[in-house]
């Protein structure tokens, strides 16, 4: 019998047990004033970080040559945002995917694994029931319908299609989540070594840029237990991955802005090349020229076919033109932004999105942030708007339930003559100047200093549309509005 036992993991010291009768043994314990809970935490584990985008890699189940590992993609930019994501990684130590849940590799394949080192080891295992061995995989989320499936599914936050909202839209839509079963390589097999992949990589279709930093070793992420009846528990490891978004040197935007005011016939397109111009066209057109000035019904159809338009809007307001032509946005979406109406008491405007894309948007949102007038804001009238909380000046809409889907653009009536039609959604917006003392909507406090689509920031034109006078006088804007209100008078009678 040893003189002194340590319940070390219960933090108690029990001393030589003492016989009661012949049969009964007796010990009293008492509890180790220098024993500490967790000895490591705080000085193994690095703290939580905040940033825009947090990746968390969980490790859940762990066996000697495998384990289950949980990825948690949480979004906390109030304007970040992700659509079709697609995550991507380092392997470090030859480890390869073998199964999933709630996404799947873009690329199934496991023919590196075969002819490479990793077949050598595991000679019996077949590898035709594997996913993926690239060194460098792509994963992308699983659609909606995939979510309640026994096999692929059934992750809690998986299987949206790639699609992560900011948490004012719908914080339950602003998280994703998928499980993976990862074979290790030697000499790592055991059940307490594991490598993180790095050089982590997330990106979207017309969202913004993230850069990722290396994974950092966290304390472990306390799970919830299924059955919910015990407490949660802990992983047997965690690391965190920040992302923040940024504007990569050279990257162009993928959404541009025009403007247009009720005193000017004339728009203000987006600008030349806003969202890149193809190196061919250089010899064609011209990347430098600034965009020609537009009728109204030219925003409706896509730029190849403005072109008779726009010279002949050019000729009768005697307008200069480049030779070569200008090129062209080459943006997916473009967005006007009309100054309706000005008054003494307040103004409004217009916006109008177009989606020249091939593919839809579901849950769309914009954001306009207007410096001086914001504190204005007053009501949308066809989409759900707000004030932002934590953004200066920024009003945040969508669409309403059963409008937040923004189609595709599609052929026209007549596809041999007519150009294709952009999907398009359209509000207007009122405005107060109650409390805003010398606010001048035409001299640019009517118009967006910085605006975005889906989180990404668009490119505004670097002018104004102009008027006969900086300033235009709530006279000017309430006679031109009275025959108006005469012929509804008359029609009434």
């Amino acid at each position: 019998m040893p003189s002194n036992i340590s319940l070390v993991n219960d933090g108690f010291i029990c001393p030589k047990p003492s016989m009661q009768g012949k049969s009964v043994m007796q010990v009293c314990c008492t509890k180790d004033p220098k024993f500490k809970t967790n000895p490591t935490l705080g000085e193994k584990f690095s703290p939580r970080q905040d940033g825009d985008l947090t990746i968390m890699y969980d490790i859940l189940r762990t066996y000697d040559s495998n384990y289950w590992a949980q990825v948690t993609i949480a979004n906390h930019n109030p304007l970040g945002r992700l659509d079709n994501w697609k995550l991507s990684w380092d392997w470090m130590k030859d480890e390869f995917i073998w199964e999933m849940k709630g996404a799947y590799p873009s690329v199934v394949d496991t023919s590196e694994c075969v002819f490479g080192p990793q077949g050598k080891f595991y000679q019996n295992l077949d590898f035709s029931n594997g996913l993926n061995c690239e060194r460098r995989p792509t994963l992308i989320d699983l659609p909606l319908e995939k979510a309640n499936d026994t096999k692929l599914g059934m992750i809690p936050s998986c299987c949206r299609n790639g699609t992560i909202l900011p948490p004012a839209m719908d914080p339950s839509k602003s998280v994703s989540a998928f499980q993976m079963n990862v074979f290790k390589m030697p000499p790592d097999l055991n059940r307490s070594s594991f490598t993180p992949p790095q050089n982590w990589k997330i990106e979207g279709r017309l969202n913004p840029d993230y850069k990722c930093g290396p994974p950092v070793r966290v304390s472990p992420t306390q799970v919830p237990d299924p059955s919910g009846l015990l407490p949660d528990t802990a992983v047997f490891a965690s690391w965190q991955v920040v992302c923040n978004i940024t504007q990569p040197k050279g990257a162009s935007p993928r959404c541009c802005v025009s403007f247009s005011a009720f005193y000017n016939e004339s728009i203000i397109p987006c600008p030349t090349c806003a969202c890149g111009c193809p190196s061919n066209t250089a010899r064609t057109c011209s990347s430098k020229a600034p965009a020609l000035l537009l009728p109204s019904q030219a925003l409706l159809v896509p730029f190849d076919n403005r072109t008779k338009m726009s010279l002949a809007w050019a000729d009768i307001n005697h307008l200069p033109v480049s030779n070569p032509l200008p090129c062209g946005d080459n943006c997916g979406v473009s967005i006007n932004w009309h100054l309706f109406t000005d008054y003494r008491g307040g103004w409004s405007a217009r916006i109008t999105i177009f989606n020249w894309e091939d593919s839809s948007f579901a849950d769309w949102f914009t954001a306009v942030e207007l410096n001086k007038a914001a504190p204005g804001f007053d009501a949308v009238y066809s989409f759900n708007g707000t004030m932002l909380d934590g953004v200066n000046n920024t009003i945040f809409m969508q669409g309403l339930p059963g409008l937040n889907y923004l189609v595709a653009e599609t052929d026209g009536a007549n596809p041999e003559k007519d150009p294709r039609v952009p999907g398009k959604q359209q509000s207007v917006i009122s405005f107060t100047k109650k409390n805003i003392p010398g606010i001048n909507i035409p001299a640019g406090d009517g118009f967006p200093t910085k605006l975005y689509f889906n989180g990404e920031e668009c490119s505004l034109p670097k002018v104004l549309p102009t008027s006969s006078s900086s300033r235009i006088s709530s006279f000017t804007v309430f006679t031109t509005s009275i025959p108006a209100v005469v012929v509804f008078m008359l029609v009434r009678l």
